[in-house]
C-alpha cells in the first residue's frame, strides 16, 4: 500500500484487521522455539545488511519530505539513517538474537508443606502496540525485542519515518518467513492518518495488550488519557546533571559535555546542570567553555549569568524544558539537599546523574532520586537499552509498575504460576 492509498484507508476496518491478525501471530510467536526466534531475527539482520541501499534511499525521500517541512535540525538528526547507523541497528537486532530466551524461564520456584511445588515463569504479554514518531530505528529495535520476548508487534511510526520504517520491517519479514514464523507478528500500520493512533489506544478489540508510546510530550499526553489498555509510559528526557562539591573537574567537563553534545536530540541527553556552589569558581566556567565551544547556548541563573558573558537568563520555563538542542540551562545549588530537590521537583524521572567523589553523596542522590536510571560519573547519554546490554529498547519507561528504565527482552515479559501436585486437596 502506498502512502497516498493509506491515507485514504478506512481506518477503523484497516486497525481491526490489523489487531486481528496480530493476534493470530502472537499466539504462534508465544510457543516459538527458542531457535526459530533466534533464525528470524538473525535472517532479518541480513536483509537489513543486503538490503541497505534500498532503506538509505527510503530514508532520504523521508529525510526530503521532512526538510522542506522546514523541521528542526534535532528532529532531522533523529530521522537520518547513514551506513554507520545501519551498522548500530544490524548490530543491536544480532545482539537481540543471541540473547538468553526468556520465556518458560522459571524465575523462582519453591515447595509447600503439603507438597505442592510452585514455579513463576516468564511468559510473554502478548501483542504489543508501538506508537513512536520519527526515529526509524525504533522500527527495528521494537520488531526485534517483541520477536525475542515471543510478542506480536504493531508499529505506528511518525509520518516522518514512514519509507524508512517500512523498508525495514520488510527486512524483519523477510527473517519471520524463513523461520517459519507468521509474518503477523510484525504489523507496520500502513497509514499516517492519526485516527489509527485512536483505533490502537481503544484496544483494537481486546488485540493489544500494551502500549509503548515514545515520543514528545503531545504524543504521551494523548495515549495516557485516551488509552484503554495498560502503558509503559515513555516520558520526556528532562534529564539533570549534579556537579558535587566532591568532583574531579577533568570528569566534571567531559561527562557533562558529553551528556549534552553527544547527540543533542536523544531522550538521554542532558538539559539542566547544577553545580554545587563550593566549586563555582574551579568547575563551573571550564564546564560552560567546554559547552559553549561546542555550540552549546547556556541559560543560567544569575550566577552564572555574572560569571558567563555568553549566557542568557534562564526563567521558570527552562527548568521545565527538554529542549533535544544544543541548550542547557545551568544553576548553582547550595548544597546536595538543593540539588535534589530541585530534580525532584523538575524531573520527568528518565535519568539523573552526579559527579563526584564522596561516596556519602553518591548514596545520597541514589537513594533520594526516584528516576529510572542514576548515573555515577558517567554520562546521561548511557540511558539506552543496547549499553545497558539489552541489544536493544523499546522504550525508556518512566512510571513505577511493571517495567522501568529500558524496556527489553525481559521486561516485555509478565509471568504465570505452574503448580504440580500428587492429588493433594485443600481441607
Amino acid at each position: 500500500m502506498s502512502l497516498a492509498e493509506a491515507i485514504t484507508t478506512d481506518i477503523p476496518a484497516l486497525m481491526a484487521d490489523i489487531g486481528r491478525k496480530a493476534r493470530i501471530g502472537a499466539n504462534a510467536l508465544k510457543i516459538a522455539t527458542p531457535e526459530q526466534k533466534r533464525t528470524a531475527l538473525l535472517t532479518a539482520a541480513g536483509a537489513i545488511n543486503a538490503h541497505r541501499k534500498k532503506i538509505l534511499a527510503a530514508n532520504a525521500l523521508d529525510m526530503q519530505a521532512a526538510e522542506q517541512k522546514g523541521i528542526s535540525k534535532a528532529f532531522l538528526d533523529r530521522l537520518l539513517l547513514t551506513d554507520a547507523r545501519i551498522d548500530g541497528i544490524i548490530e543491536a537486532v544480532r545482539t537481540i538474537a543471541e540473547l538468553p530466551d526468556p520465556v518458560g524461564t522459571v524465575m523462582s520456584e519453591w515447595d509447600r508443606p503439603n507438597g505442592l511445588h510452585i514455579e513463576r515463569v516468564r511468559t510473554p504479554l502478548g501483542v504489543i502496540g508501538v506508537i513512536f514518531e520519527s526515529r526509524p530505528n525504533v522500527t527495528a529495535d521494537a520488531g526485534a525485542l517483541c520477536i525475542k520476548s515471543g510478542n506480536a508487534v504493531i508499529l505506528r511510526g511518525g509520518s516522518d519515518s514512514f519509507h524508512s520504517s517500512r523498508a525495514i520491517v520488510d527486512c524483519l519479514l523477510d527473517g519471520l518467513h524463513l523461520a517459519g514464523l507468521p509474518v503477523e507478528c510484525v504489523q507496520l500500520v500502513p497509514t499516517t492518518d492519526r485516527a489509527a493512533v485512536g483505533e490502537m489506544l481503544k484496544g483494537l478489540d481486546g488485540n493489544i495488550d500494551v502500549i509503548v508510546p515514545r515520543g514528545g510530550k503531545t504524543l504521551v499526553a494523548r495515549v495516557q488519557a485516551e488509552a484503554r489498555v495498560p502503558v509503559f509510559a515513555h516520558l520526556e528526557g528532562l534529564v539533570h546533571v549534579y556537579i558535587d562539591r566532591s568532583a574531579d573537574l577533568d570528569k566534571a567537563v567531559n561527562v557533562t559535555l558529553n551528556a549534552k553534545m553527544r547527540r543533542t536530540g536523544i531522550c538521554g541527553a542532558a538539559e539542566t546542570l547544577l553545580v554545587h556552589k563550593d566549586v563555582v569558581a574551579t568547575h563551573l566556567k571550564p564546564i560552560i567553555d567546554a559547552l559553549v565551544a561546542k555550540g552549546c547556548e547556556i541559560r543560567g541563573d544569575a550566577t552564572v549569568m555574572s560569571m558567563v558573558e555568553a549566557a542568557k537568563p534562564a526563567t521558570e520555563e527552562d527548568w521545565k524544558t527538554e529542549y533535544e538542542d544544543a541548550i542547557i540551562s545551568v544553576k548553582v545549588v547550595d548544597s546536595i539537599e538543593a540539588a535534589i530537590a530541585h530534580i525532584e521537583h523538575y524531573s520527568s524521572y528518565h535519568t539523573e546523574a552526579i559527579i563526584a567523589e564522596d561516596s556519602a553523596a553518591v548514596e545520597k542522590f541514589f537513594n533520594e532520586i526516584d528516576s529510572a536510571i542514576l548515573m555515577h560519573n558517567a554520562s546521561t547519554q548511557f540511558a539506552d537499552g543496547g549499553e545497558f546490554g539489552f541489544g536493544g529498547e523499546i522504550g525508556i519507561a518512566t512510571g513505577k509498575m511493571h517495567a522501568r528504565g529500558p524496556v527489553g527482552v525481559e521486561q516485555l515479559t509478565s509471568f504465570k504460576y505452574r503448580v504440580r501436585g500428587t492429588g493433594q486437596l485443600r481441607p
